[in-house]
């Protein structure tokens, strides 16, 4: 397989110039994506450049986030290099105020308002810590269908946010990524890999709006960052569930036990530390992602120094990562006519490409 092959499947063409044809068709619009952090929007606005379209975020005076188009009607200087005065944003350049629909409704010198003085707004939800939005109709936009990751709200898990993140690579690439992690024996021995990994076989399954990998991996020493955590200090059973769901959208169910504890035919036990990492990387271009990404644990609830050092090790192996992904960029950016080959552990992600490109498809019919 070519590497333009390899974009075919992403239903993106590398040829196509950043805003051309191949840029709309490559991502899937009718859905939910992570735009921001809570912590991160606040009254000052905050310009993010989301599937290629400019959009500014702030909040209104009651803490309503809003999300509108990052250009002004007027002679488009971006929105986000005005000021929110109550519940409006200002222009920076003539101090046309716009309304969280993104209605203009005050022309500074004159009371009549143009009937198209207005800018494209989007469906905005505050769910499980992140800021949901919808970049294509709005009339479509529906709150069910974000994931139900509730762990990053509830009592009994405690959540470690994930540091800011913006990588040099296609969204994809994180994708695939997640859906193999035979790679943590290469990448990341130094947190959450152990050279045994491979030695157990992956299970893919198919499903209509879902992708998921699993892999058990029973009696072998535990991984460093599990023996920190779980002060595992002998061999433990493991397991690495993986879904993926479409556009990109991946959670990770991981977490041990005292090795002879787990029946893989009975799926993930009640028992040991359970870990959930939940992946949404928002594509800024069509080489540029945001990814959004926190863990969630059932374990040592309250204590700091167990949540600083989850943090420290995961932005480790995640700084591992983008190393690896953009370096893949680079190579696949230079060279769109060498050929891939395709192994096991890569029918996860050959399979969640598959997915996205006939969403991608079916969208644009």
């Amino acid at each position: 397989m070519s590497a333009a092959n390899f974009f075919d499947l992403f239903s993106m063409d590398p040829s196509h110039g950043s805003f051309g044809q191949g840029v709309l068709a490559m991502f899937r619009k009718n859905c939910w994506y992570v735009a921001a952090w809570d912590h991160e929007v606040t009254q000052t606005p905050l310009a993010r450049t989301l599937l290629c379209e400019p959009v500014v975020l702030f909040r209104k005076q009651n803490g309503e986030a809003v999300a509108l188009e990052d250009r002004c009607c007027h002679r488009a200087l971006p929105l986000s290099m005005g000021v929110v005065i109550g519940d409006h944003l200002q222009c920076g350049y003539h101090g046309l105020e716009f309304d969280s629909l993104g209605q203009c409704v005050k022309i500074p010198g004159q009371d009549k308002i143009p009937p198209n003085a207005k800018v494209k707004s989007y469906p905005l939800v505050e769910r499980w810590k992140w800021l949901w939005i919808w970049m294509g109709d709005p009339e479509l936009a529906d709150d069910s269908l974000i994931p139900n990751w509730w762990w990053f709200d509830h009592p009994e898990w405690e959540i470690v946010k994930g540091k800011y993140l913006k990588l040099a690579c296609n969204y994809q690439l994180i994708t695939d990524n997640l859906l193999d992690l035979s790679h943590l024996a290469y990448v990341h021995l130094n947190t959450l890999g152990t050279s045994d990994i491979s030695e157990f076989p992956i299970k893919t399954d198919r499903e209509s709006d879902a992708v998921r990998m699993t892999r058990w991996i029973l009696d072998r020493p535990a991984p460093p960052m599990f023996q920190s955590l779980g002060d595992f200090d002998g061999a433990v059973d493991r397991w690495q569930i993986v879904e993926t769901f479409s556009p990109c959208l991946t959670q990770i169910r991981a977490g041990a036990c005292d090795a002879g504890s787990c029946n893989p035919d009975l799926g993930e036990p009640d028992i040991g530390m359970h870990i959930r990492s939940l992946n949404a990387p928002t594509p800024e271009t069509e080489n540029s992602t945001f990814y959004f990404f926190g863990h969630a644990r059932d374990f040592a609830l309250g204590d700091k120094d167990v949540s600083g050092n989850l943090f420290k090790m995961v932005s480790q192996t995640f700084d591992e990562d983008v190393v690896i992904l953009e370096a893949q960029q680079k190579r696949i950016t230079a060279h769109p006519d060498k050929e891939f080959i395709d192994i096991n552990v890569d029918a996860p992600g050959i399979a969640a490409r598959r997915m996205l490109a006939r969403d991608i498809e079916a969208e644009n019919k």
